[in-house]
């Protein structure tokens, strides 16, 4: 007789992977014990389908419910939950998603998808109360360029080739033009909220980085050179003032330093 855990163990991989040869010793009962089994296979893969539907909702807008359910139930083989929480549960469908449209018909697929994972993260968080202009000021000048900065967690960034924030607002708005062009542009999309409340801001590309930049875990002098790198136009300090007066910024991390 197998461990507890072992047991446990062949139960999961005949659920994730259809797989019973470890568990056909103990299926006992009846004369139908692999038909039971069954039914939990089907149960597991239907309620994680369609979990994965329900957080791509625009995705299946855009490509139909068929292909969405399709990848999905590959998808869930593939990649089966690792953690208890099935609100983290399909980060990597965006990227799985593009590489089964084979013949590329779609080339904004993946970042779509993307930035409709963000936006169901952004949806669900919770904001925290911002740090005040003041306590960055105690911090000291000399100090400052070594502090990284905590942003809320309703933030996220993205990055694309194309004007998906666009698209995604005729999804969102449910107002769809009559002829709609999705604009083959640099898109550097920022998003955030909370509590069910999301907003898209196109950012220039040395801002993405200053704040992409800090949201990594970098210091204020590091994300500040990456900015100045691409636009030595770039003024650090309206840019932080600016993540400081919107409320972004919740708590200061003394001494992070420079990153390589």
């Amino acid at each position: 007789m197998p461990s507890l855990a072992d047991l446990q163990t062949d139960v999961r991989q005949a659920l994730t992977s259809g797989d019973v040869t470890a568990l056909e010793s103990v299926l006992v009962g009846g004369t139908r014990a692999q038909g039971r089994l069954a039914i939990h296979q089907r149960q597991y893969e239907a309620s994680l389908a369609t979990a994965l539907l329900e957080k791509f909702p625009a995705t299946g807008w855009l490509i139909g419910s068929a292909m969405m359910m399709r990848v999905a139930k590959v998808f869930l083989r593939a990649y089966p939950p690792d953690r208890p929480c099935i609100a983290e549960y399909g980060s990597e469908f965006p990227t799985f998603l593009a590489a089964q449209d084979a013949e590329a018909t779609l080339p904004y697929l993946q970042p779509f998808a993307e930035l409709e994972w963000h936006v169901g993260q952004v949806s669900i968080a919770i904001s925290e109360a911002p740090v005040a202009w003041s306590q960055l000021v105690c911090v000291g000048a000399e100090a400052l360029p070594k502090v990284g900065l905590t942003l809320q967690p309703g933030l996220r960034h993205v990055h694309a080739a194309w004007a998906i924030d666009d698209l995604m607002k005729v999804y969102l708005t449910g107002s769809a033009p009559d002829r709609f062009t999705l604009a083959d542009t640099d898109a550097c999309i920022e998003i955030k909220g909370a509590r069910g409340e999301v907003q898209f801001t196109r950012l220039d590309p040395a801002t993405f980085l200053f704040r992409t930049a800090l949201a990594m875990g970098r210091s204020l002098g590091d994300a500040a050179e990456r900015a100045l790198d691409r636009d030595e136009r770039f003024d650090t300090a309206h840019a932080l003032t600016a993540l400081v007066v919107d409320g972004l910024v919740t708590a200061l991390n003394p001494e992070t330093g420079v990153d390589a």
